[in-house]
C-alpha cells in the first residue's frame, strides 16, 4: 500500500509514529478511515490485536480494506 504526501504527491516513507514526506520534510500521522463513508474509525486494540469499528453503521472493517490518511502532526 503506497500513501502519498497530500502536499507535493511523492510517496511518504512510513515510520513508527506514522509517515515521513523526504521532499517537504514533514511529519505526518495515519488516520484510518472507512473504505465506505471516509471517516474516522475507531481502533480497538486488545491481546495484541488491532482491530477497525465505524461507529457509522459499517461495523468491523478488515485491515485490509482500511484507508490510511495522512494527517499533519
Amino acid at each position: 500500500m503506497e500513501i502519498k504526501c497530500p502536499t507535493c504527491e511523492n510517496p511518504l516513507t512510513q515510520t513508527d509514529s506514522g509517515a515521513y514526506c523526504e521532499t517537504c520534510e514533514q511529519d505526518f500521522r495515519l488516520e484510518a478511515r472507512c473504505p465506505d463513508c471516509h471517516k474516522p474509525l475507531e481502533v480497538l486494540k486488545a491481546c495484541g490485536a488491532v482491530d477497525y469499528f465505524c461507529q457509522n453503521g459499517h461495523g468491523l472493517i478488515s485491515k485490509k480494506r482500511v484507508e490510511f490518511t495522512p494527517v499533519v502532526q
